[in-house]
């Protein structure tokens, strides 16, 4: 299939106040698709929605080529959702943890002895097989959750703040994994709070605000339509300086730091515009940097305010 996950005019209320007001979302297959917003927005509520948890009041979708309304077990059987919280059993070790798993899914027994042992060899959980979940990492408590997720070998994976609380060594070996599984073939649906972890991960991300898609892309192509990137040039004194100020257009100039900055769209072709002119002008640059718009910055000129307010 080309979407795994295809909707349109979805919405939802509660008593009255209106939580998603009509989006639409396309998820390629094969991707990482972030969903981004405000505390609020309606992100959880889309979510819990496509995941089969609650119903829209209005709307269609398609997850994983099964129409959301008709065919609920069918989805059920082709997805997994992965809380905030890990959801493990802390009386039980991470191998028995897997082992329920494969149970609940009525794997036979010796498969899904096979299994637990391949998850925990793929998740780096050999080690703390038989032991409690209490005295797990973070990380390796997130790692034994995604794990017992991928028994039913999902492929659809709904991940909330899949990161939430963990070192940067974790969150990067998290990353990984979730690198694996797309790698793999499994589509991920992300939310998360971490915009380095939208950037680094995400094929393509929506913002959603009071909830309505205000924006929708990759993250470049997000990125460029907030104004605000620049080229900050440093010279070594005022002389050349003014010269350089003279031969560009449009510079916000700073005599005690001896620096211009010149507006631009952080592509390689601006850079070359600038530096030809001061080229042309005999003018030598101390040293130069490129400023482009953050995803936080995306944030604040479609939201009115940072992903975390």
């Amino acid at each position: 299939m080309t979407n795994m996950v295809t909707a349109t005019g979805l919405r939802k209320s509660y008593g009255g106040k209106v939580v998603l007001d009509g989006i639409d979302l396309d998820v390629p297959a094969g991707t990482v698709f972030a969903l981004l917003g405000p505390n609020g927005a309606g992100k959880t509520t889309t979510v819990e929605i496509l995941s089969t948890l609650i119903r829209a009041d209005a709307g269609l979708a398609v997850v994983a080529g099964h129409d959301l309304n008709d065919d609920v077990g069918s989805v059920r059987g082709k997805i997994a959702v992965t809380g905030q919280f890990a959801a493990i059993d802390n009386m039980l070790t991470g191998e028995e943890n897997l082992r329920l798993m494969a149970d609940l899914r009525h794997l036979p027994k010796q498969r899904g002895r096979q299994l637990t042992a391949e998850l925990l060899a793929k998740f780096d959980l050999e080690d703390a097989a038989r032991k409690l979940p209490a005295t797990y990492s973070g990380g390796m408590r997130r790692r034994l959750d995604l794990a017992m997720t991928l028994v039913g070998d999902p492929r659809l994976i709904f991940l909330d703040e899949p990161t939430t609380g963990l070192d940067p060594r974790s969150r990067r070996t998290m990353w990984q994994i979730i690198r694996d599984l797309v790698a793999n073939g499994v589509t991920i649906l992300l939310t998360t709070q971490y915009l380095e972890e939208a950037d680094q991960l995400a094929d393509r991300i929506a913002v959603l605000d009071h909830g309505r898609i205000v924006a929708q892309g990759t993250a470049d192509q997000l990125k460029s339509q907030v104004p605000g990137g620049h080229i900050r040039l440093r010279f070594a004194d005022t002389g050349t300086l003014d010269m350089a100020a003279r031969a560009l257009d449009r510079v916000v100039r700073d005599d005690d730091a001896l620096t211009l900055q010149v507006p631009s769209d952080g592509s390689v072709h601006s850079l070359r515009a600038v530096l030809d002119r001061l080229d042309q002008a005999a003018v030598e640059v101390e040293t130069l940097t490129v400023h482009t718009p953050d995803l936080d910055d995306v944030f604040l000129a479609l939201t009115g305010q940072g992903v975390r307010a």
